[in-house]
């Protein structure tokens, strides 16, 4: 069974900047895909950045030049570096592996825990 836990993220004032990390574990974890997603209340599941065993990288335009998304192929990790963060970053954030999007809609058997982040002004 898959598990990606996740850790990190919480409050921060405009400007400043946190981190995510995310550790996935179980049979068959050694995924291609991986990616950070987030969820403000009302908004649908919006994919911020994704990154590839071989390191190649997408970024959302609302997030690209201030996040920056990397990985551990041996540990199994994704992190999320978020800087200049905005008021409206605020969300709950999620990682995530072997997505695909259905109908407009971001779905995946896998995903973490959800973290929240706010950013106050």
């Amino acid at each position: 069974q898959v598990q990606l836990v996740q850790s990190g993220g919480g409050l921060v004032q405009a400007g400043g900047s946190l981190r995510l990390s995310c550790a996935a574990s179980g049979s068959g974890s050694a995924f291609n895909a991986m990616g950070w997603f987030r969820q403000a209340p009302g908004k649908q599941r919006e994919l911020l950045a994704s990154i590839a065993s071989d390191g190649t990288t997408t970024y959302a335009n609302s997030v690209k030049g201030r996040f920056t998304i990397s990985r551990d192929n041996a540990k199994n990790t994704v992190d999320l570096q978020m800087n200049s963060l905005k008021p409206e970053d605020t969300a709950v954030y999620y990682c995530s592996a072997h997505f695909l999007r259905v109908g407009g809609v971001w779905t995946s058997d896998y995903w973490g825990q959800g973290t929240q982040v706010t950013v106050s002004s």
